[in-house]
């Protein structure tokens, strides 16, 4: 069901559904289905919200013409405040991420998902590589050099062995992770504050709601 069918009426006023941002690109895309194809202009200044009136009145004509070939809503119309929606992403400036931010926003809201930040892994110190024998897994070794020693009256010379080793996830795999979070929240930061400024959704109204901003400086860490 379309929003449209969810609008509550009161003593014949129109009542708005209020929507979180995330919420808001979810319905726009995973439900109404609009699509994200509008090329930024070159003459679009980075500042401010990147899109004005007569920007988003031609976008959303054009958002709403393509026929997506799924699913079992009606192909031929799509919510104007969907369009709205999608227009407003379109215009991500390049200091944002521009149109790849835009696109992967996109792609995250018609999933229904959140950017995976790695909630509650620690990394861990584990050995390169391992080999199984009779006797189980094994840490590999590796000869770091050798030492005389005298055992039994008899000088020998020994091989001194060392396991190489690695942190499971590497750091800098949590750290990518949870800056592609904070830079998919800086994008949404970005579209509700343009949604909400612009005033051109009719019949949605985005909250300030966002989701927590960088969630695993309280989140607990599991153990492993």
């Amino acid at each position: 069901m379309s929003v449209q069918g969810r609008i509550r009426h009161l003593g014949g006023t129109k009542v708005k559904r209020a929507l979180a941002v995330q919420a808001a690109l979810e319905w726009a895309f995973r439900v109404e289905r609009a699509q994200l194809e509008l090329p930024l202009p070159k003459d679009m200044s980075e500042e401010g919200f990147g899109f004005g009136m007569e920007y988003v009145l031609i976008q959303r004509a054009r958002l709403g013409c393509k026929v997506d070939s799924g699913g079992h809503k009606s192909q031929s119309y799509i919510h104007e405040d969907a369009e709205v929606v999608a227009a407003t992403l379109a215009g991500m400036p390049d200091s944002l991420g521009g149109k790849r931010m835009a696109i992967y926003v996109a792609e995250l809201a018609r999933a229904g998902i959140t950017p995976d930040w790695m909630p509650g892994v620690v990394p861990r110190c584990v050995p390169l590589q391992t080999k199984n024998n009779q006797h189980g897994d094994r840490a590999t070794t590796i000869v770091v050099g050798t030492e005389r020693v005298k055992t039994r009256g008899k000088w020998r010379t020994v091989e001194l062995l060392a396991c190489p080793i690695t942190w499971r996830p590497h750091p800098e795999q949590i750290a990518s992770a949870r800056r592609g979070y904070d830079d998919w929240w800086q994008a949404l930061d970005w579209v509700r504050d343009g949604l909400i400024g612009g005033g051109m959704l009719r019949e949605v109204e985005v909250t300030t709601a966002m989701p927590r901003v960088r969630p695993w400086v309280t989140a607990k860490p599991t153990k492993s």
